[in-house]
């Protein structure tokens, strides 16, 4: 088979994988190692740095052969698509080529279980490994580590990439056993305590670097039964437990000769992406995940943000006066990120702040206006609205006689 043709395949099997990002990396020095390439710590695939940068790396799988039948995977066993396999060589070389043509500034190399764990894992290995030390490459490596393979190849994979994951794909052990039945939790678990364990003793003083960029998992959405309580749930224990950077989410869609046991229709995207931004409440502002969902039947509303909703479902907690609160209830309040925060913090140091100072730190004043107080400014309650209500007639037969 062309090596072009091989790219077509394994480029796309390999786009249902999610969890791939640099945020975090370490940046290299490929003019002190007289290499090529560099990596400059922020978004990769297809995202943007803070300069406006859209970064992007080579996603592709060193196979879509694979032993294990999971029933929501496109390239399970009993798949009926085509199949292909890289040598190592060649996904060097197309790693190599791809940037210097500048198509590139990375490699996220996954890989379906060819005939075992650890000779799936070596081969991945043995591709950073030549990268790093035959090539001097500079550039962003994200390894998908096979869960079950040995310490030692995982510490390998550490030693020579910039992030490493272990998808767990789905929230609840019941449904992965149902869906999955070769894979189990707590191997998958198991390896990612492995990292943990390299990435901590990697900060220990003159200790070899591990996985400089943390790492990451994926869940699907909409798959199994699981409600976004659950997904929350799973991913708090995953944060807390594994020290992750990241829970991807990724919703579920339906593919070739599913199983029975498998939805009909697509997740919705809309559910993904209010999953995003549950998840980043959890953790950057303080919440539970326990008290982010609302709803009754376990889901985060499709139609507002979660924050909003959570704010609109504790009304008793607003306005805030955003003059004296402390930053921790700052962070409840629609409409304000973490950096306005840290700016209006500054700002309330040398005056008492109004609504105009407000909209000059962020563009979703009319958001927070609802939920806030300040030198000028107070929302209309419950409370006063029905005074003004009881008061409109009188007002009105004061106007008679003016």
């Amino acid at each position: 088979m062309q090596l072009r043709d091989k790219l077509r395949i394994l480029a796309d099997a390999a786009k249902y994988d999610a969890s791939c990002s640099s945020s975090g990396g370490k940046k290299r020095d490929s003019v002190a190692t007289r290499g090529i390439g560099s990596n400059e710590g922020m978004g990769i695939c297809h995202s943007y740095t803070p300069d406006g940068r859209c970064v992007s790396l080579l996603k592709i799988l060193l196979t879509n052969q694979c032993l294990y039948d999971c029933a929501y995977c496109i390239n399970r066993r009993s798949s009926n698509v085509p199949r292909a396999k890289f040598t190592v060589d060649e996904v060097v070389k197309l790693t190599l080529d791809f940037y210097r043509r500048n198509y590139i500034e990375g490699l996220f190399l996954s890989s379906g279980i060819i005939k075992s764990h650890d000779e799936t894992m070596e081969e991945m290995v043995r591709v950073a490994r030549s990268l790093r030390d035959d090539h001097k490459f500079g550039g962003y490596v994200h390894l998908k580590l096979i869960a079950g393979a040995s310490p030692e190849l995982i510490a390998q994979a550490g030693a020579y990439a910039d992030r490493v994951s272990v998808n767990v794909e789905l929230p609840r052990e019941d449904t992965l056993v149902a869906l999955a039945p070769e894979k189990r939790g707590d191997i998958i678990r198991k390896s990612m305590g492995q990292v943990r364990l390299g990435i901590e003793a990697s900060g220990e003083r003159n200790a070899p670097s591990f996985a400089p960029a943390g790492q990451s998992t994926q869940m699907i959405v909409g798959a199994d039964g699981a409600n976004d309580k659950d997904i929350l749930a799973a991913s708090r224990r995953l944060y807390s437990g594994y020290n992750l950077k990241r829970v991807y989410y990724s919703a579920f869609s339906p593919i070739p000769d599913s199983s029975s046991r498998l939805p009909l229709q697509a997740a919705p995207l809309m559910r993904e992406h209010r999953l995003y931004q549950a998840d980043w409440m959890m953790r950057f502002y303080g919440f539970e995940a326990n008290e982010i969902v609302t709803g009754a039947d376990g889901l985060l509303d499709l139609a507002i943000d979660p924050k909003l909703s959570w704010a609109l479902a504790n009304r008793d907690r607003f306005p805030v006066d955003i003059n004296t609160a402390d930053r921790d209830l700052l962070l409840r309040i629609p409409g304000l990120g973490v950096k306005t925060i840290g700016k209006l913090l500054l700002a309330r140091r040398q005056r008492t702040l109004g609504l105009e100072d407000v909209a000059r730190l962020t563009r979703s004043v009319e958001k927070c206006r609802p939920f806030i107080v300040t030198r000028d400014w107070r929302p209309v309650t419950l409370a006063d609205a029905e005074i003004e209500a009881r008061m409109r007639p009188v007002a009105q037969q004061l106007e008679l006689f003016r």
